[in-house]
């Protein structure tokens, strides 16, 4: 008796490639949202390093920096980070002194909310 190998029918061929599409639908949008995650907490991380050296700066030297760049010549930061949300260095927005000696604080330039509803140029 001889037996004849069979390949998979088209019916089942298209169970299992509407099975992998249905399961790519679900993982997709997690993926994308975990990556949106995980930029928000680099921004974290960010702001915290550069809010940390303008407080240092003022500590040592008993003034603000004029900007950013400050930070980077006296060795506070070994480079201006860039803003995992608009994915430049030029992005972030400084906040300068009331008697305009300074900047005070850093935030981010970026459009839109997180997760909360708050905006990211006030976090």
């Amino acid at each position: 008796m001889v037996r004849r190998n069979r390949g998979f029918t088209l019916m089942e061929l298209l169970i299992v490639l509407a099975l992998i599409s249905l399961l790519a639908g679900i993982v997709g949008p997690m993926i994308s949202q975990s990556i949106h995650r995980s930029r928000e907490a680099a921004l974290k991380e960010n702001l915290f390093v550069m809010r940390k050296a303008i407080d240092d700066f003022y500590a040592d030297r008993g003034a603000y920096p004029g900007d950013l760049q400050k930070l980077v010549e006296h060795r506070y930061l070994r480079a201006i980070p860039e803003d995992p949300l608009t994915e430049r260095v030029d992005s972030w927005v400084t906040e300068n002194a009331e008697d305009g000696e300074g900047m005070v604080d850093v935030r981010s330039g970026a459009e839109g909310q997180d997760g909360d509803g708050k905006s990211y140029r006030n976090w």
